[in-house]
């Protein structure tokens, strides 16, 4: 447990003292903020036009606006988390650490561990600052809390799937830029995968639209929870960081 959390750490004092960790932070929370406005206000007009219009239509204006900016947050993260686990791996094979780090009094197992923690720490710091758009809900209106909760839930869970498909791919290369495209490319598959299903039939359809990352992130970001859905995405935790742990054992022996 000392050994991972010292790496847990070094990662994490990797990341804010580059201006990795404050870049993301920052286009995160203002893509995030701009879409709660944008959203919130053009619900509010549509509102008002429906009451001039004699239309008295009650909108769940938090529930829609929540609904919306949970969805927005999902596509943001296909391009955040690539720069969250580019460095991981690649950037200690880049200066010729790598050999140092697997050769130390340190498994494989704790490394990885260490090193996925501190992604999805800042991860999580994200997603709560992110509540801080989501808070207004709250200030100005009456939002039911547990759809919001569950959204949060499911972004959380969907966020860990893919840096654990991030991490493993940081340990194939040695060049940052390589290790953001191709985890940005494999990560963009999973997420049309459910598109894709669309044009299929039978088993296959069935196959594509269980591995469709999205697709399991839809009921939770509508408010509900279904068990499926969670042990999928803790599933493809266990294959992402099992395939770390292989690649880094071959890591070990070369080294």
């Amino acid at each position: 447990m000392h050994n991972i959390l010292a790496i847990w750490q070094r990662e994490m004092r990797a990341y804010f003292v580059s201006p990795i960790a404050y870049v993301v932070l920052t286009v995160f929370l203002l893509v995030v903020g701009f879409f709660f406005v944008a959203n919130l206000s053009s619900l509010i007009q549509a509102s008002m036009m429906q009451s001039q219009m004699g239309q008295g239509q009650a909108m769940d204006v938090p529930g829609i606006v929540s609904q919306a900016v949970f969805g927005t947050m999902s596509v943001i993260l296909l391009f955040i988390i690539p720069m969250l686990t580019m460095g991981l791996f690649s950037e200690e094979k880049r200066r010729g650490t790598i050999e140092l780090l697997l050769t130390a009094p340190v498994s494989s197992i704790q490394t990885m561990i260490g090193k996925y923690l501190a992604s999805l720490t800042l991860m999580t710091v994200m997603l709560l600052l992110s509540g801080i758009s989501i808070l207004m809900l709250f200030i100005y209106g009456d939002p039911d809390l547990k759809p919001i909760l569950c959204g949060y839930l499911g972004l959380f869970l969907y966020s860990a799937a893919l840096l654990s498909v991030g991490l493993f791919i940081s340990t194939l290369t040695e060049n940052q830029i390589v290790s953001v495209i191709l985890t940005f490319g494999v990560i963009l598959v999973l997420w049309v995968i459910d598109a894709l299903s669309s044009w299929s039939m039978g088993a296959m359809r069935d196959v594509l639209t269980y591995l469709s990352v999205i697709g399991h992130l839809d009921d939770f970001i509508k408010g509900v929870i279904d068990t499926s859905h969670i042990v999928f995405y803790l599933s493809f935790i266990f294959v992402g960081l099992f395939l770390t742990y292989r690649s880094l054992e071959s890591l070990r022996w070369k080294a």
